[in-house]
């Protein structure tokens, strides 16, 4: 047996004890008949980001297939407004049976499946956000011979009634355990609940933000996951965003993914690594331990459109009260090893060479093990406020970009966005003036984004109507001077805050 299946906490692949990209209709129908499910959902992201459901009853084995192979019609218009028309509206949902989880919170025993969208003429609806992103993974692939895997980094409060013992200390909660943090059971709840949907969870942690507001307590909180193809990680960050939230409910808790709640307190992004992946081996690291040249020209990529992927990963006003120095927060277009003040960041990636569990356990012989796959490249602007798949798209066809340019001019535009300090530190003002500075706004955002729109744009990855789309929902924020305003208007942030309290 594969170990990884093994312990598997997704039901279905523990019964069938196979990789979910190889399931098949009888897979599933075998699954069905023997685990009792009664019921199949059908789930989906519209063009709001929120994930659709559609129930169908199992009335019999027949009707369970014809489900399962011929999918069902729905109301296009409703979904995504921008591309759909009501005079021509119906699309198709077919299910991707890899994606196949029980519903861990129905009562009736329920198979979930996300889908696909197809138009009348069978051909995968073009403004899908995945699609976007599978076609963006597929010209990667053809132009560079590379395939690109990623992971995020969940960040959410969770938030409850205050209770007097054991306060935590503000904003000091990074890795805190009870009693001081409050919140860790349910996150754990969470985590588990979410690996039975299929997410690959590295781990789970209390992060730094923590405060008391109105006789509330808000506990910061992060999932990070596996990498995986990059399809698969926006599908699982899709998946636990909702279970998150159901989660919530049942337990009488309120979480908010809102990039900022309060000024002065800790914001919540969704930072995303990413690895490029040659013959299933790691190629982010050279021969010599340090980072290859695809991967400083992929930097250099991300580097040279960071402004404009700020309109698919920070698509409303608080995302640009989080993006401020001091609040570990990119704010400017750079990059550095270890480093989070800046927007990239190379983390730690196990290249010591040095056998440290040996050395923490002596008893254990010492052993040299791989840990190139380990390494990852890390953008920290993103929030929750993105369109996950949007946002892996326009990150996939940047760091194309940046291999597709000529190597010295790539390798130059690392060279001059590498950074070694605190940007933010005033003894090192002279280095923050030479970088450029992220979008402040919304509208910004969205100039950004129409000044390099032939980037996203070419090989048909991103449809010219979602680009228009994007930059007419960023525009119709009128956000250029909300800052200055919340300065003069306190009570302007909290309102602001409450409008997008679920956003994502």
């Amino acid at each position: 047996m594969e170990k990884t299946l093994e312990l598997n906490p997704n039901e279905v692949i523990a019964f069938l004890q196979k990789r979910p990209e190889n399931f098949t209709l009888d897979d599933l129908i075998q699954f069905i008949k023997a685990k009792g499910i009664r019921m199949i959902d059908f789930m989906y992201p519209a063009e709001d980001g929120r994930v659709k459901t559609l129930n169908f009853v199992i009335n019999n084995l027949e009707y369970a297939e014809t489900i399962l192979t011929e999918g069902e019609r729905v109301d296009g218009s409703s979904l995504f407004p921008s591309f759909v028309e009501a005079g021509n509206s119906d699309l198709y949902v077919i299910p991707r049976y890899r994606t196949a989880f029980v519903d861990p919170f129905c009562e009736i025993p329920t198979l979930c499946l996300l889908c696909n969208f197809y138009n009348k003429d069978g051909k995968a609806f073009s403004g899908a956000p995945y699609q976007t992103l599978l076609r963006a993974e597929a010209v990667f692939e053809e132009s560079t011979g590379m395939t690109f895997e990623a992971m995020g980094e969940l960040e959410y409060y969770a938030i409850a009634d205050e209770q007097p013992l054991f306060p935590a200390t503000d904003q000091r909660g990074y890795h805190e355990s009870e009693p001081f943090a409050k919140l860790n059971g349910f996150r754990r709840k969470c985590m588990d609940f979410v690996a039975k949907t299929g997410g690959q969870i590295k781990y789970g942690h209390s992060e730094v933000g923590n405060f008391r507001q109105d006789g509330k307590i808000y506990e910061q909180n992060e999932i990070e996951f596996l990498p995986c193809p990059i399809e698969t990680a926006a599908d699982q960050l899709l998946l636990a965003k909702w279970v998150i939230r159901n989660l919530a409910w049942e337990c009488g808790l309120d979480v908010c993914f809102a990039p900022k709640l309060t000024a002065g307190k800790a914001g919540s992004g969704l930072h995303i690594h990413m690895r490029l992946m040659k013959d299933g081996k790691n190629v982010t690291l050279g021969p010599d331990g340090h980072l290859s040249e695809e991967a400083l020209r992929a930097i250099a990529g991300l580097m040279k459109m960071a402004p404009a992927i700020t309109a698919f990963g920070n698509k409303n006003p608080t995302s640009y009260f989080r993006l401020v120095p001091h609040q570990e927060a990119p704010t400017n277009v750079c990059w550095g090893d270890c480093n989070r003040s800046a927007l990239v960041r190379v983390p730690l990636g196990w290249s010591s060479g040095r056998d440290m569990c040996h050395a923490a356990n002596p008893q254990q012989p010492s052993a040299k093990i791989d840990t190139t796959g380990k390494q990852t490249f890390e953008m920290r602007s993103p929030d929750c406020s993105a369109d996950i798949y949007q946002l892996m798209a326009g990150l996939c066809v940047a760091a194309r970009y940046g291999l597709e340019l000529p190597a010295d001019e790539a390798l130059r535009i690392a060279r001059e966005t590498y950074v070694d300090l605190d940007i933010h530190k005033a003894e090192n003002a002279a280095k923050l003036s030479t970088l450029d500075a992220l979008p402040a706004s919304c509208i910004e955002s969205s100039r950004c984004l129409d000044g390099s729109r032939a980037v996203f744009e070419a090989k048909g990855v991103f449809q010219p109507k979602m680009i228009d789309g994007i930059i007419k929902a960023l525009k119709g924020y009128d956000d250029g001077s909300l800052h200055e305003k919340a300065k003069s208007h306190p009570g302007l942030m909290k309102e602001i805050v409450e409008k997008y309290f679920y956003c994502g």
